[in-house]
């Protein structure tokens, strides 16, 4: 395994056992990697990130096993294992468990295996370089877009389609409320599995974020990956100071049965709209905005900017192979 997460560690970590109610079990992890050194270390990672039951396996071999004996919530997996690599299980997780998303870490001069990982079905990925800072955060993200709304699904599955229009203040707040709304009917209209719409859910939140950010507040791409005190105190001003505090998020959405278009329109200046608007570009991650602009465009079907780059059209068309109705049947 060629790259490394630096992080003392001197013996692993204990796994909390409190007993706790059902409404206070946190979720679990899949920890996947063939050196216990690293997995001790990741392990105290997501130990001080968050809240997690943490189960581990040294391959995907024995990860697959795992899985059909205890689902866990979310796996988190090297990328250069024996007997099966990650992007192989990514691949298989996909197929046989599309519900449990899959998050790959990466190392130094990964970026083409993280293309291919997003390609194959992951829903994210950290680089090791960046695992202290971003962890926790990424995780976080994943499994709430991960998150069942059963009961609500049950009750919009009646629909033949709808159009919505949200105006949203700068309060990133809201984002995840959203997200969660056209989730369900993306899964209500059939237009694709929950593992599918857990990906585009991160996409809405990637374009939403990048519009709340770097469109209305204007914020530099450097300093909103920081995610620092610097960046959060920067957010906090403007959100309450002028031009920034009169400006606005516009989100249409139409979503039927046969395909879902999300139009993003934010009032800032605007950006660069890179010149390959359909090419995935391992060279977009050494944009500011790159790492998003990847997710938004592996996840969904089209993704569009207009001329000026302040609205994004994002566009999920339905596949047989990815519907409700395939997946549960595999």
């Amino acid at each position: 395994m060629p790259a490394q997460v630096s992080a003392p560690v001197d013996t692993p970590p204990a796994s909390p056992s409190a007993p706790q109610s059902i409404a206070q079990v946190p979720p679990t992890i899949l920890l996947v990697d063939d050196s216990s050194v690293q997995r001790r270390i990741v392990h105290t990672l997501l130990d001080a990130a968050g809240s997690w039951q943490i189960a581990h396996a040294n391959d995907g071999v024995a990860a697959l096993q795992h899985i059909e004996k205890d689902q866990p919530d979310l796996v988190l997996t090297d990328v250069y294992m024996p007997k099966m690599d990650g992007l192989a299980l990514v691949e298989q997780v996909r197929d046989r468990f599309p519900s449990v998303p899959v998050v790959l870490m990466t190392g130094h001069g990964s970026e083409q295996v993280a293309v291919n990982a997003l390609k194959a079905g992951a829903a994210d990925y950290v680089p090791k370089r960046a695992m202290v800072t971003d962890l926790g955060r990424i995780l976080e993200r994943v499994l709430a877009n991960a998150q069942s709304a059963s009961d609500r699904t049950r009750l919009l599955s009646g629909m033949t389609g709808r159009t919505s229009r949200f105006v949203l203040e700068n309060d990133p707040r809201l984002v995840g409320p959203l997200v969660a709304q056209l989730r369900e009917e993306l899964l209500a209209l059939d237009v694709c599995n929950r593992h599918s719409a857990t990906r585009v859910g991160i996409a809405l939140e990637e374009a939403l974020l990048n519009a709340i950010y770097h469109g209305n507040l204007e914020i530099g791409g450097e300093l909103k990956n920081s995610g620092g005190e610097a960046f959060q105190a920067l957010v906090k001003a403007r959100r309450h100071q002028p031009p920034f505090i009169d400006r606005r998020v516009r989100v249409l959405a139409r979503v039927t049965s046969a395909k879902a278009t999300f139009v993003i329109t934010d009032e800032g200046k605007g950006f660069e709209v890179p010149s390959t608007p359909d090419t995935i570009d391992p060279a977009l991650l050494d944009r500011p905005n790159g790492r998003g602009l990847l997710l938004m465009r592996s996840f969904m079907t089209d993704v569009r900017y207009n001329t000026t780059g302040n609205r994004v059209t994002l566009t999920k068309t339905r596949s047989s192979a990815e519907s409700r109705n395939t997946a549960i049947a595999s």
